[in-house]
């Protein structure tokens, strides 16, 4: 299907973009690499009368290390995240999930902020995110903002950036020494989206676990983190019996919709089944740290 009828913007600088989103109003949309929304709009469920590119905006791009933390602007690419050398140094998570993102031809246009932006509980990112405890810097003509990844995605395409606003960048604290993590999804084919995925952050000390964050991709109508999981595995080692103790209390947060890729139970159990193997390379990889 072709999209409706819209008045194409490409500014120059965030000032530019956040100008004409003031003026435009609900009657715009953003666009970063374009493969959430141009989908929605060819279907006609996003008609915007006008468009507002932020692929020219420079200081929109670009991974920095900055006082204990890595800065991603938004309009980074997948590519440029999953070929950066001090990403896979410093945040090895972030590269081992953006490897698992669609494809390479995806890859080179997709955008960790357009991922991020959709609000989609299918994409890999949210839960990225989650489990590195990341910040997200939303600027408007009122100013700047910097909101935590844990209560911004809402719902089904909804989180809680405001229509004024613009997300600019992601800021990651750098995992301490001792740290390991995982990223491991079920998906069909290559280019899917996870069937179930669960990303695991951990800190190990003396081999038993003193800091872990746990999310999960595709299993409810947003991105969840298993709070319940994190919290039995405190203080103990990783083991068959933890392990299964964490992937049962992930599986009760679970309320997948059914669709081609399984019924709510299969899709449940894969949840189950991708936090016992993200839990275990995470240890494993903490103890090489």
């Amino acid at each position: 299907m072709i999209t409706a009828q819209f008045d194409y913007h490409a500014p120059r600088t965030l000032p530019e973009a956040l100008k004409l989103l003031g003026e435009f109003g609900d009657e715009a949309k953003l666009l970063a690499g374009g493969h959430s929304l141009l989908p929605m709009m060819k279907a006609r469920f996003a008609e915007p009368a006008h468009l507002i590119d932020l692929g020219k905006i420079p200081e929109l791009k670009g991974i920095a290390e900055m006082g204990g933390e890595i800065h991603i602007g938004v309009m980074t690419t997948e590519h440029e995240l999953l070929n950066s050398a001090l990403l896979a140094k410093k945040i090895p998570l972030l590269v081992e999930g953006v490897s698992q993102i669609a494809d390479p031809q995806v890859r080179y246009k997709g955008t960790i902020g357009g991922d991020i932006s959709h609000g989609d509980p299918g994409n890999d990112h949210p839960a990225l995110m989650l489990a590195l405890d990341a910040s997200f810097v939303l600027r408007s003509a009122r100013g700047e903002r910097v909101v935590k990844a844990e209560g911004y995605f809402l719902g089904l395409y909804t989180t809680q950036i405001e229509p004024d606003e613009i997300l600019t960048q992601i800021r990651l604290p750098m995992p301490a020494a001792g740290s390991g993590a995982s990223y491991q999804k079920l998906k069909r084919k290559m280019g899917d989206f996870a069937t179930a995925g669960a990303a695991v952050q951990m800190q190990t000390q003396g081999g038993k676990i003193n800091q872990i964050r746990i999310a999960l991709t595709n299993v409810a109508a947003t991105v969840r983190r298993a709070h319940a999981a994190e919290a039995t595995l405190m203080g103990k080692a990783i083991d068959a019996s933890s392990m299964n103790d964490a992937a049962r209390l992930a599986m009760g947060i679970c309320e997948p919709m059914p669709d081609l890729r399984g019924d709510a139970a299969y899709k449940t159990a894969m949840c189950g089944e991708m936090t016992r193997r993200a839990l275990m390379l995470a240890y494993q990889r903490a103890h090489k740290a």
